[in-house]
């Protein structure tokens, strides 16, 4: 379908959308971000610096509660428990180690050689207030962690959940999860970890700017100080490269991406990640609550061509919410799609096409769909998503918003968002599942409620087995797949461009958690 109004839709997608209103945009950042740097340069030269450009914005650095997961990207602050993506098991970070057979009370023995930025060492009672803290402040984390009870004793912290819960220290790897000295006043502005880098001043929505940490428990950064920027315009972050503003970009513009790898001064990586970008579905929308109409919209996306003409492949087609390489995605058969398939689940549903327009009982079907500029693909998804739509007499209207999973959990009046989500940040399917189709998930925007996906998830909840875990995971996914709650478009590549010539030691990772590390270095 795509084919037919590439001419059009993707052109004017791509070039209106970006070309004209992004490049007006990201020349004037260039301009303003000049003058920043200018009088800056004084302050840098000399010393080892690192300019580092990020494509979400932040107004708040509250741990516990930043959905940007800024402090722990940025190096200021770090969990008990870190995920080793290569093995896609977890690891000690914090902590030191860990028992819990029963997988309900569990002794965690934390590092003795931890120092908060401000001197005070990290024991036991210190994390025990971090973590009462989170729970406090956040019922997503309640609802993740399910802890009853804490105790602590020196460096030895026992905790115990409501119920028998196996992937409970799997779940400390979440940033929102991040040690902190609470006994602080301004966490939201401030924050004190035990990271190698410590805060120095932070404009809300702007940058942070960071100064090595010396005291650091796993060795100061050669690093002496990082600026971590924020800017939501992918045109706007290459212009910063290019010009040699910023030393390390997240997601470059994907159209520049050829002409960045012909600069032999540029390095550009494209790495796959367990993100999944999605159409998620309001299931509290009347029309919604058809499974033909769901089944319908996912039938009129085109997923390989917005992979290739959208992502210019750094992609790839998805069918569910898991990368088919991970243990417990399920196989899925192919599904015949596009406008003959859509239209027959319209008509399913009741719908009829009449005078251009798919109806029923006299009124048009009309959809809102949300989307979002901090990930540029998204508003070109949408637009391209309207025009197939329009095809076939659907009329959706875009709605551009700034902060989805604010307005998504506080607002009932849409009835379809693109959204980007981790689904396998901790290596495991158990943190997706729960947080997306459990009806206390935080991430739970469709405000799904199946009772029998529901007991499948409890199951996977107090299940050890890694093997029976990831049937019960399949059995989930197969589910939403089936009742297609939410439509799987694609899996993007994570993709990151750098000064080769300056930087070194620069990772991208799967999770897009760990960025700023005392590894990463300048020449």
């Amino acid at each position: 379908m795509i084919n037919r109004i590439k001419d059009k839709t993707v052109s004017e997608c791509i070039s209106t959308y970006i070309k004209q209103f992004s490049r007006k945009l990201g020349l004037l950042f260039l301009c303003l971000f000049s003058l920043s740097g200018c009088m800056n340069k004084s302050e840098e030269e000399g010393k080892k610096h690192l300019h580092f450009l990020y494509n979400f914005s932040t107004n708040s650095l509250d741990p516990h509660v930043d959905s940007s997961y800024v402090p722990l990207r940025a190096g200021i602050t770090e969990t008990l428990i870190k995920l080793d993506e290569e093995n896609l098991s977890i690891e000690p970070w914090l902590a030191e180690s860990w028992e819990g057979e029963d997988g309900q009370n569990w002794v965690i023995t934390l590092r003795d050689d931890v120092k908060f930025q401000n001197g005070k060492l990290m024991d036991a009672e210190a994390v025990k207030m971090s973590l009462e803290r989170a729970l406090k402040e956040s019922v997503a984390i309640q609802n993740a962690l399910k802890i009853e009870q804490i105790e602590a004793d020196g460096n030895i912290l026992r905790i115990k959940t409501t119920e028998p819960f196996p992937e409970f220290i799997s779940e400390l790897v979440n940033p929102n999860v991040a040690i902190i000295d609470v006994s602080e006043k301004d966490i939201i502005n401030n924050p004190i970890g035990t990271g190698p880098f410590k805060l120095k001043s932070f404009v809300p929505g702007s940058k942070l700017e960071l100064e090595r940490y010396d005291e650091y428990w796993d060795g100061a950064s050669k690093l002496e100080s990082v600026t971590f920027s924020f800017n939501e315009d992918a045109n706007a972050r290459t212009l910063a490269l290019k010009s040699g503003q910023v030393d390390v970009v997240y997601r470059p513009e994907v159209e520049s991406l050829e002409i960045l790898k012909e600069d032999d001064a540029i390095e550009v990586e494209s790495t796959s990640t367990f993100r999944v970008h999605q159409m998620t579905m309001n299931m509290q929308r009347e029309s919604m609550k058809d499974v033909n109409l769901r089944l319908a919209i996912d039938a009129v996306i085109n997923k390989q061509e917005i992979v290739d003409k959208i992502l210019l492949g750094h992609g790839e087609v998805a069918a569910g919410p898991f990368l088919p390489s991970l243990p417990f995605a399920p196989t899925y058969e192919t599904q015949p799609s596009g406008e003959d398939v859509a239209i027959e689940y319209l008509e399913k549903a009741g719908y009829s096409l009449k005078d251009g327009k798919m109806q029923k009982d006299g009124e048009q079907l009309t959809l809102t769909l949300l989307t979002y500029p901090a990930r540029a693909d998204l508003p070109l998804i949408a637009q391209v998503f309207q025009s197939d739509a329009k095809q076939i007499g659907i009329n959706v209207e875009i709605k551009q918003i700034e902060t989805p999973e604010e307005y998504m959990a506080s607002n009932r009046d849409w009835d379809l968002a693109t959204y980007s989500n981790l689904t396998a940040p901790r290596g495991d399917a158990g943190y997706y599942l729960n947080a997306t189709y459990h009806p206390k998930g935080a991430l739970n925007f469709s405000q799904a409620n199946e009772p029998e996906l529901t007991a499948i998830i409890d199951k996977l909840n107090q299940t050890v087995n890694q093997e029976d875990r990831a049937i019960l995971a399949e059995q989930a996914a197969d589910y939403v797949h089936e009742h297609m709650i939410n439509s799987f478009v694609l899996h993007p590549s994570t993709i990151v461009a750098y000064n080769k010539d300056k930087v070194v030691n620069w990772v991208t990772t799967k999770s897009e958690y760990y960025m700023i590390t005392n590894e990463l270095d300048v020449k």
